[in-house]
Formats: structure tokens, C-alpha cells, sequence
């Protein structure tokens, strides 16, 4: 779809002043000092102190803003204006130094001429791409040699089933765009806004072929039965800050999360 980004843009600007009054980003905790991170990734981010870090699709920056607490040199960026606006009043208030710029994942190689330590995405986030061939080659622009690439991301079987967790409604695998129209939003399913969007479903095989593809190691691959938000319908909290879906307990797959390197050289993995 031509004008997907329009489309997604203004509902994720629809998004932003009820997110940022929802108990689920916690505003207010996070101003005084609790980091928006969970388990899962910084795991794989380790000590990130004195690194560079290019945080994409950052919505309006709590998780580039907690590296940041961490000691790194951070520039998150988002599609959505008021989310990069939002981002840029949190960390003057938090007194960070975290970088913010409007753009769209795919425009970044013709505006930022930098190359970071780690790349990192998380939750929610490659749904709202058409082509992740694009993708990785944006991941491989911006990183350094050697750099690490580290990903959280809800598993796709989870997007396979409707709203409800009822019944399989839509394709494991990329077959076309997803526009539909939604009421409220995951933060607050009660909030007064009504968006349409665009998305596209990608499968596991997917994800890891093109960033193979672009001669990424993968060094770790986790799957988990739970997600650290409650940002679906009919979930339950089984253990504090783990939910599962109501139906299916630990039997699907709800969260993978990935760390990958960025070859020397392409001709590394020729070499043993």
C-alpha cells in the first residue's frame, strides 16, 4: 500500500497522548528513575556502558531513555512526530542525553551517516514494515564492524489469531498487507480513538534469512511463553510482570528475541 506510512503515522501520533497518561508506560515511575527494559533483552544487550546505540522504532523513547541511564550514547528514532516530540521532553526531564530523530526505518541510511555498536529493536515493531530485506540492509548500513544487533519481538503465532484469541485469522507468513481499524489501543483498550493502520505478518524464517542474508551471525535465539506487557485481550499474569494468553497457557509461543553480529568481513563464514 502506496500511502502505508500516512496511515500508520497519524495513528501512532493518535497514540501518543493516551499512552503517555496510561498506566502502561508508567510516566511517572519512569521519571523517577525505573527503567522501562525487561529481562528478556538486556540479557542479550549486556553492558551497553560507553556504547553507541541506534534504538529503532523507539515510540516516544522510554527504552532508548533507560540505556541511556545505563551509560550509552543513544539515538532512537520513530515515524511518529509527536512520539519524537514526546521522546525529546522525557529525556530533558530525565536529564539524558538521548538523541531523538523523526524518520522512517527505511530513509535512515540517507539521513544518518553514523555507524553504531548495537543496534536495537523491541516489541511491536516489524509488523509495521512491508520488506524486511530493506530492513536488514538498514541494519547492516548502521552498524559497525563487528557490532551487535539485538531484537525482542512478539512471536508470530501470536499474530496469527484474532483479538480474542478465538481463532486463526490471518497467514503465519507475509502474504499481504493488513489494513484494518481499530478502537482504543493496546495501552488502554478503553481510550477514545479509533485509527486505521497497515501492518504485515513475518515469519521466523523471515527475520533470521535476511539478516543471514546480509552476513549477521546469529549467536542467540530464545523463545518464550510469555510477554513482559499485558497488551493483549484475555491474558492473565501467571507471575508478576509475566502474562500468558488465558487459553493456551504455556503452549504457545508469545515472545522470541534475538542476537546477531555483524561479519568483519563478508567473506567470514568462509573461514573456520
Amino acid at each position: 500500500m502506496e500511502n502505508y506510512l500516512e496511515i500508520n503515522r497519524k495513528s501512532w501520533n493518535a497514540k501518543v497522548e493516551p499512552h503517555l497518561k496510561s498506566d502502561f508506560y508508567f510516566v511517572d515511575e519512569f521519571l523517577k528513575g525505573r527503567t522501562s527494559l525487561n529481562s528478556i533483552e538486556l540479557g542479550l544487550l549486556g553492558d551497553v556502558k560507553g556504547k553507541t546505540i541506534l534504538h529503532l522504532q523507539c515510540h516516544f523513547g522510554q527504552d532508548s531513555i533507560s540505556l541511556s541511564r545505563m551509560g550509552a550514547k543513544v539515538t532512537g528514532i520513530d515515524l511518529s512526530d509527536k512520539a519524537i516530540e514526546a521522546g525529546r521532553d522525557l529525556a530533558k526531564q530525565c536529564n539524558t542525553d538521548t538523541e531523538f530523530i523523526c524518520s522512517d526505518v527505511y530513509d535512515l541510511p540517507t539521513i544518518l551517516d553514523k555507524k553504531f555498536d548495537i543496534v536495537f529493536t523491541s516489541y511491536g515493531t516489524i509488523g509495521w514494515l512491508p520488506d524486511l530485506e530493506k530492513w536488514a540492509n538498514v541494519i547492516d548500513h548502521c552498524l559497525k564492524p563487528g557490532g551487535q544487533f539485538v531484537m525482542a519481538e512478539f512471536h508470530p503465532v501470536v499474530w496469527m489469531f484474532d483479538d480474542d484469541f478465538k481463532d486463526i485469522a490471518y497467514n503465519y507468513f507475509n502474504e499481504k498487507p493488513i489494513a484494518e481499524t481499530y478502537e482504543g489501543t493496546y495501552a488502554d483498550f478503553s481510550a477514545e480513538i479509533v485509527q486505521d493502520y497497515v501492518m504485515w505478518n513475518h515469519s521466523l524464517s523471515e527475520v533470521m534469512q535476511n539478516l543471514v542474508d546480509k552476513n549477521m551471525v546469529i549467536e542467540k535465539f530464545q523463545e518464550f511463553d510469555w510477554s513482559p506487557y499485558p497488551c493483549f485481550k484475555h491474558i492473565e499474569e501467571f507471575e508478576k510482570g509475566k502474562w500468558r494468553a488465558e487459553k493456551f497457557g504455556n503452549k504457545i509461543p508469545m515472545v522470541y528475541a534475538l542476537s546477531a553480529q555483524k561479519s568483519h568481513r563478508n567473506d567470514d563464514f568462509f573461514y573456520i
